[in-house]
């Protein structure tokens, strides 16, 4: 196994920010790992050091319409600048996925060629109608806190107490996920 580089909110040069992304439809852009990959590369031109990103992991579908497809996930930490602007990333963020083929259809959690959600932008803390950082529902998923314990088990969260591996270790049982291997998806469960 390779050592991962230390993940933390609190150096005085780097901001730190954690996107997660999701996508449970293929598009004209390819598969759904195809356009995961795409936008952790994109999302890498970001930032100032080497990104780290997590294996992708297949999950249920979560609040979504029945029969949804199930969904490919993974998260990428990126190192910014101290001086990054949080809404103009936002933004750069919501471009990436017009870019990648999003399409809005005014219905929450319907099927997605992709979704990028920021969960975690250093340290702040923000509630807007736009925007809320932390993610208010990040340490409630599965399919966020499983890759995210890959690349950073011992990372204290903004607000938080534990570690994400202690997160994930209490978090109720309500949803499977798993890792896929290669990056393939595998048709057996």
């Amino acid at each position: 196994m390779n050592a991962r580089p230390s993940i933390t909110f609190e150096e005085s040069h780097i901001l730190t920010s954690i996107v997660g992304l999701g996508s449970n439809l293929d598009s004209a852009n390819g598969s759904k790992l195809d356009v995961i990959r795409k936008a952790i590369k994109e999302l890498g031109n970001l930032s100032s050091q080497p990104y780290i990103a997590s294996s992708f992991y297949e999950s249920e579908p979560q609040g979504c319409p029945p029969n949804s497809p199930l969904f490919v996930n993974s998260v990428v930490a990126l190192f910014l600048p101290v001086n990054t602007d949080l809404k103009s990333f936002f933004w750069s963020i919501q471009r990436l996925e017009e870019k990648l083929g999003r399409v809005r259809s005014g219905f929450n959690n319907q099927p997605r060629s992709i979704d990028l959600d920021l969960l975690f932008f250093g340290d702040i803390s923000l509630s807007s109608d736009a925007l809320t950082v932390p993610h208010p529902r990040a340490l409630e998923r599965r399919f966020v806190l499983e890759p995210l314990a890959e690349i950073a088990p011992d990372l204290v969260l903004p607000g938080q107490k534990f570690s994400v591996q202690q997160l994930l270790k209490d978090l109720p049982q309500r949803e499977w996920v798993r890792k896929l291997e290669d990056g393939k998806i595998n048709d057996a469960k």
